[in-house]
């Protein structure tokens, strides 16, 4: 819901297209900073006692952003909460999620249970997306501001947190029970693990010129589309991202992992030219939405393919290792991305993310087709 409406939000405030990147930056910068604090202290602290602070850390900078205005404090907020301004895999508490459901299946379960896992939040974030209009529909039936109706929409973000936060705190005895406190570390993976992480921070840095918030905010200004609207189109989006989970692993299990992340990938970089190519915003919007069924069949499959390419014991290190750079990564760009808008309505940002993910593919096949997973071998 959130990244639908911060674009406009920040746009009432009067900020323009840097600074409106800059705080995307901030935000996906205190999720990485978030998750190496998670990889460095988090063997020491039990899994659901992590994820409760993580959902009062939410509720609080719901509340934050619902009552902020000037461009520092919303900077500051950025780097110290939890917002994430894209609907895509960018969360501090991946490692831990990763590892710990790594462990609860078999190798021949793994790529199907990621699938599940990715498509119930693909499912929920889609739902979001379409709710993300009603407070706007309200404050206009109350002939009230777009401003008021969007710090309405940070305070059921705020709701939302709190409502986790009891999930968790019910969560079984196994998961509140405190971990043996032996830190995850690299063996023989090692070298394995760091070269995955450079070529996902090539696909996270090509991503974060087009994160959720950045292509709203260019639709917006190119073809002033509202915010109802663009809600829908994530909608649909999400929806048909959720579907992908589950094609993706019936492509794995005939092609193979390394290659279904390959040939799912590159076409919708392709579709992601196209939009930036398009003349009117309804081949813009439709093209968007085809990518969205291709464009995160790569998602669960990549997940399970670090899990299973590493021991046991190196899972959460291996977690960690490969979404540390990959948020960092994905935070330097948006406000570059911004800069461009700012003096240009053409999609160079959109251009450059396809460019960089197409680079990633081919670099990916070329130096990971032959190293496959137990269940292929």
């Amino acid at each position: 819901m959130v990244y639908v409406i911060l674009p406009g939000f920040l746009l009432a405030l009067g900020l323009s297209g840097v600074q409106i990147g800059a705080v995307v930056t901030a935000s996906l910068l205190g999720s990485a900073i978030t998750t190496i604090l998670v990889g460095i202290y988090g063997h020491q602290v039990a899994p659901a006692r992590l994820l409760a602070m993580a959902a009062l850390l939410m509720t609080a900078t719901g509340v934050a952003f619902g009552f902020a205005s000037s461009f520092i404090a919303l900077l500051f907020i950025g780097v110290i909460g939890t917002m994430n301004p894209s609907a895509g895999d960018v969360s501090a508490f991946l490692p831990l999620e990763q590892a710990g459901l790594s462990a609860s299946v078999t190798d021949d379960q793994r790529t199907a249970m990621f699938a599940l896992y990715n498509l119930s939040g693909a499912l929920v974030g889609s739902i979001g997306a379409l709710c993300a209009a009603a407070p706007l529909w309200f404050v206009h039936r109350q002939q009230l501001s777009d401003l008021f109706g969007y710090r309405i929409t940070f305070i059921v973000y705020t709701f939302a947190g709190l409502i986790v936060f009891m999930i968790y705190r019910r969560m079984s005895v196994s998961a509140q029970a405190k971990p043996t406190g032996n830190k995850s570390v690299l063996g023989d993976s090692r070298r394995l693990v760091f070269k995955l992480a450079a070529l996902f921070s090539l696909d996270s840095f090509g991503g974060g010129f087009a994160v959720q918030s950045i292509f709203a905010l260019w639709i917006y200004r190119r073809f002033d589309l509202s915010v109802s609207t663009l809600g829908v189109v994530f909608f649909a989006t999400g929806v048909l991202s959720a579907i992908s989970s589950l094609i993706s692993v019936r492509i794995a299990k005939r092609i193979g992992l390394v290659r279904t992340m390959v040939f799912t990938h590159i076409p919708a970089s392709v579709l992601l030219i196209g939009v930036a190519l398009s003349p009117n915003v309804w081949l813009a919007v439709t093209l968007f939405i085809v990518r969205g069924l291709l464009s995160q069949m790569d998602v669960p499959v990549r997940t399970s393919y670090v899990m299973a390419v590493v021991k046991p014991s190196e899972r959460a290190a291996a977690a960690s290792i490969t979404n540390v750079p990959r948020s960092l990564a994905s935070a330097l760009p948006p406000i570059a991305a911004g800069w461009m808008l700012d003096r240009s309505q053409f999609a160079w940002p959109l251009l450059i993310c396809a460019t960089c993910k197409i680079i990633y593919d081919f670099l990916l096949l070329w130096q990971f087709r032959h190293i496959r997973p137990p269940e292929e071998q």
